[in-house]
């Protein structure tokens, strides 16, 4: 994909793929996720059925599904450890099963979390923030039953949900952008098998990368975006949100060149599937995937920050977030640009104290000598 740099100026050039009326990337995944939860469903009892299908017009398809694997993992963890429900299949299970569900039962499970042996038989693993969502899924399932009057008490209410230690933020600073943007360019630190896709892909990767750090999208949302999606005359772009909504999104100036060329590279690709006007390609020739963005942000980032080893491209946006929030103190503006329904949620990760005031706050303790009478003059000019 490697080609010579162009101009700052919008590339008019006609793409090979135009756009067709083949259902967007968005449209064509959550249908994948519908039959998926689909297939685990048929497995389930009836109750399970007639709750999925109590949510189907409330819930996003991927968050049903979560449910739905959620609920299967409970179902089945009761027919390894629970005599009562060991030989019962689970399509036979009545509303008085669910009544012999107990308290015990639900705690037990969250232990079993920690550790235990998948259905292909491989050990598996949960933090807090993967136990946390399976016993919400769990609890919403209970709740139902009882409102439903299906079973006379909810026993999760008895259960406390596992607590969750909020994280750092993790996120790349100026020098540490700059070094992965360096490494994308010219391959250095890369190992020499990494160099030689890096000379193919580069172009491709930096407005990747740039993208991310520019607009903060969700890497769903990249590896969604159409070509005619781009509007570069008017530095600005369609994305579609996580919920299905579409809105338009503005880009820096600074990050248009990188754009530029690689639009002049893809609208001389032709990709496997010609009614796909996919705008990021794998080597394939296809649409990229988002396990592909994230190994590829990964590579770069060890390569420009060793020592952050949990870089991807959530952390990417979060850079973008924090680096807004910083700018603005526009909580509201940075919620409407990340896409959060919920401003709460965007107030949890960005409005905390910032790193520079934590700096600041060092440099006013004074241990075991006076406070110099410089320092004390320039307190006003800390950051507020």
């Amino acid at each position: 994909m490697a080609a010579n740099k162009p101009s700052g100026k919008p590339t008019n050039n006609k793409p090979v793929n135009k756009p067709t009326n083949k259902p967007s990337y968005a449209t064509i995944r959550n249908q994948h996720v519908i039959e998926a939860t689909r297939s685990i469903v048929s497995e389930l009892p009836n109750a399970a059925f007639d709750y999925m299908l109590s949510i189907a017009d409330t819930m996003q398809p991927l968050t049903r599904y979560a449910y739905a694997y959620d609920l299967r993992l409970f179902f089945h963890y009761l027919q390894k450890e629970n005599p009562r429900f060991a030989n019962k299949d689970l399509i036979t299970w009545t509303d008085d099963d669910f009544r012999l569900i107990t308290q015990r039962d639900v705690s037990l499970f969250m232990d079993y979390l920690t550790l235990y042996f998948n259905e292909e038989d491989l050990m598996t693993t949960n933090q807090e923030l993967g136990k946390q969502r399976k016993f919400y899924s769990v609890r919403a399932f209970f709740k139902w039953l009882f409102k439903q009057g299906r079973i006379p008490s909810d026993v999760t209410a008895l259960v406390d949900a596992p607590k969750r230690h909020e994280k750092p933020i993790l996120r790349l600073d100026i020098d540490e952008v700059n070094k992965m943007l360096k490494t994308v360019e010219s391959g250095e630190n890369l190992s020499a098998q990494q160099q030689k896709f890096n000379k193919a892909t580069s172009v491709r990767d930096k407005a990747i990368i740039l993208l991310f750090l520019g607009t903060g999208i969700r890497v769903s949302e990249l590896v969604g975006l159409n070509i005619e999606d781009m509007n570069l005359e008017n530095a600005s772009f369609l994305v579609t949100r996580k919920g299905g909504n579409q809105a338009i999104l503005y880009l820096p100036e600074e990050i248009i060149p990188a754009l530029n060329e690689y639009m002049e590279l893809r609208n001389h690709i032709e990709t496997v599937d010609e009614d796909d006007p996919a705008l990021f390609l794998s080597l394939q020739r296809r649409r990229i995937t988002v396990r592909s963005v994230e190994n590829m942000v990964k590579k770069y980032a060890l390569a420009a920050a060793p020592l952050k080893k949990r870089i991807s491209p959530h952390k990417l946006r979060s850079t973008f977030g924090t680096n807004l929030y910083n700018e603005t103190g526009d909580i509201y503006l940075v919620a409407d640009v990340l896409g959060h329904s919920d401003i709460n949620t965007t107030r949890r990760h960005y409005a905390a104290m910032n790193e520079d005031r934590r700096k600041y706050a060092a440099t006013r303790v004074k241990i075991g000598s006076e406070t110099p009478a410089s320092t004390e003059k320039n307190d006003e000019n800390g950051p507020k």
